[in-house]
């Protein structure tokens, strides 16, 4: 849209942000939303169109159509206004590509993978047709795939809850690729017109490419009214039988002969994913080729010799074949009415189309199956103008039925209940933490869901809680060992006990052992080390006061120095004694009093005693002297022996 840029704030709320694209009616941006603070993609009418009140009801429609669709898979419309002579929507932004843009990068989808994303775009078109509304544009453009695989539905701008899908000059809304045949015709749609062109995208995930297609939107209508489709799997053989039988359905030129509503052609669908489809095995008809008239024999001339009278027989004759000449001229050409009965409603309605007829079809409960021709009026053989309407009696089935609820029940149990009902039951299982092993946790359709008598019904039996195994937890920290248990789908029950060996907080034992198999969500035992609230007294007489102080704090113990003299050097500074002795077990914190040695040498020994040089670690002990005695030399006054006395070891 010329003169929008980036950072234009539009109707005073919406900043554009960047360009996502741009179609033949109307610019999208991506845009935040000032006032809720949330990234939206604006959608602009080209201000061209803007003036046309036809364009501006498309706008106006899409808007009004697709706010009353609050659904998982369709695009949410937040908000719609007028700004600067022009129209805008305010949508719901995705994040991924579209169909179209997946189907042209990877295209042939695997079958599983297509039935999938048809299933979530058929609950959408089923979400808009019980409110009345056929989108009439479905085509993969129009479906944006997010990077989980979740498919939405945008762009209801020709969507309209009415009969006819013609604008007022008579030209017809669509895409031709997937236009269905009465659409192509002009004639009224209805939710079957949005079936034939989900039919067309399946079949183009299937295959890579679209059942018709031409030079012309003429020609590629033309082809939709009366050409056959190939066969998905002439094109892809992978697909299987059963999913191409759903495809031809999807596309059959009669709606009468598509599946009725969404919830039909979705119970198809599951029936070939989970192998229970049926794929019908009857012949093709065979119908008698139409007789051709021959040629009249050549008029011979009379011999000339025949008489007179012969010349006036032959004028008589010439005379009646022009009055019936005239008459077969004037008269409508009439043909005889085929005989369909038992024939499927498909090839039935055709068959009578080639031969010029319009076949009318009405439905009724029958024990046939469902689509069987079994009554036609007029009967076979009758005369019938061309043009003439031949009404078509054909079986709807034997009905539908609610599948009844056998959730909780035992598998015995819901196979008889089901087959009471008239179902074919199918099973399969999946693990629970709420139903029982061998119970029913859900059944395919839902409970509830009407579904035609005789469809099969799957039942999901529980398998019992899924089971994981037990990781190895022992010697790690309690914080890892939960995390861990957390990761594989389990949890912890946490006990304490006293452990002097290991680290407070590491687990010392588990239960159940690793290794072993459990349910999901059980709970593990871990014994967990905590420091011991009472610790033994070690022994530390004759260490080093230090190291005495060292060894009572590793054990949770403060030590209480006290000092007595000692009269060896080599006790000084060791540990004489403790209290409490070794082995008392104490409180942690406690203190234990340690005495430690103290030597004090004698810095001013007496002058007469000698010590001998091998008794140099003897402490002498006190000496007594009085005034006047020599203690320790001889007195040379004296003249005798020295006074040794005085001097006491």
């Amino acid at each position: 849209m010329s003169g929008l840029t980036q950072d234009t704030v539009v109707d005073g709320r919406y900043k554009l942000v960047s360009r996502i694209g741009s179609g033949g009616m109307a610019d999208v941006w991506c845009a935040e939303d000032l006032q809720l603070g949330r990234q939206v993609a604006l959608k602009l009418l080209h201000r061209r169109f803007a003036e046309d009140p036809d364009f501006v009801e498309r706008f106006r429609r899409e808007a009004s159509s697709a706010a009353g669709l609050q659904h998982p898979h369709v695009v949410s419309v937040y908000d719609r206004g007028e700004w600067e002579g022009t129209y805008y929507i305010a949508m719901e932004l995705l994040q991924g590509e579209t169909l179209k843009e997946l189907i042209v990068r990877e295209a042939p989808l695997d079958a599983d993978r297509a039935i999938g994303l048809t299933t979530q775009i058929l609950r959408a078109a089923r979400f808009a047709h019980k409110r009345g509304i056929v989108h009439r544009d479905l085509k993969p453009h129009n479906v944006i795939v997010d990077p989980e695989g979740r498919a939405k539905v945008t762009d209801f701008g020709i969507a309209r809850a009415g009969a006819s899908d013609m604008t007022e000059t008579g030209s017809i809304m669509g895409t031709a690729q997937y236009l269905s045949p009465e659409q192509a015709q002009g004639l009224a749609v209805s939710g079957q017109s949005d079936l034939y062109a989900i039919g067309i995208i399946l079949y183009e995930m299937l295959t890579g490419s679209v059942p018709f297609d031409g030079d012309t939107a003429v020609t590629i209508a033309l082809k939709q009214v009366s050409e056959p489709p190939v066969p998905p799997s002439h094109l892809n053989p992978a697909v299987p039988p059963a999913l191409e039988a759903v495809v031809g359905r999807a596309l059959e030129k009669e709606p009468a002969a598509r599946f009725a509503d969404a919830d039909e052609f979705i119970a198809a669908l599951e029936a070939v994913r989970d192998g229970s489809a049926v794929v019908d095995g009857s012949p093709t008809s065979a119908f008698a080729p139409v007789a051709v008239e021959g040629e009249l024999a050549p008029l011979t001339e009379p011999e000339p010799e025949r008489r007179w009278w012969l010349w006036a027989t032959l004028g008589a004759v010439l005379l009646a074949g022009v009055v019936l000449a005239a008459i077969l001229l004037t008269r409508a050409e009439t043909r005889a009415v085929a005989d369909v009965t038992g024939a499927d409603v498909a090839s039935a309605a055709r068959r009578l189309r080639n031969d010029g007829f319009k076949p009318v079809v009405e439905r009724v409960r029958n024990e046939s199956p469902r689509d069987e021709v079994i009554g036609q009026d007029p009967q076979p053989g009758a005369k019938l103008e061309v043009g003439a309407d031949v009404t078509l009696t054909v079986s709807d089935g034997p009905g539908t039925k609610a599948i009844p609820d056998v959730e909780g029940r035992t598998r015995a149990q819901a196979r008889k209940t089901l087959r009471a009902a008239g179902f074919r039951v199918l099973e399969r299982r999946a693990p629970s933490d709420d139903v029982p092993e061998g119970r029913v946790i859900r059944t395919v359709p839902v409970v509830g869901q009407e579904v035609a008598v005789g469809a099969p019904v799957t039942l999901v039996i529980s398998s019992g809680p899924e089971q994981v195994q037990v990781p190895d937890l022992t010697g790690q920290e309690v914080a890892d060992a939960r995390e861990t248990l957390e990761a594989a789908g389990l949890t912890a029950e946490v006990t304490r006990e006293e452990s002097e060996d290991e680290e407070p907080g590491t687990v010392l034992r588990q239960t159940p052992r690793a290794g072993s198999t459990v349910d999901a969500g059980s709970a593990v035992a871990l014994v967990v080390a905590e420091e011991p609230e009472q610790v033994e007294v070690p022994d530390v007489t004759g260490r080093d006061a230090t190291e005495a102080s060292s060894a009572l704090a590793a054990a949770g113990l403060e030590a209480n120095v006290e000092e007595v003299d000692v009269d060896r050097p080599s006790q000084d500074g060791v540990v004489q004694r403790q209290n409490p002795r070794p082995g008392t077990r104490l409180d942690r914190g406690r203190r234990v009093t340690i005495t430690v040695g103290s030597f004090e040498p004698d810095l001013d020994p007496d002058p007469g005693t000698e010590t001998a040089p091998d008794e140099t670690e003897t402490v002498p002990e006190e000496t007594e002297t009085t005034p006047g005695t020599s203690t320790g030399a001889s007195d040379p006054s004296s003249g005798g022996e020295p006074d040794t006395a005085g001097a006491r070891r």
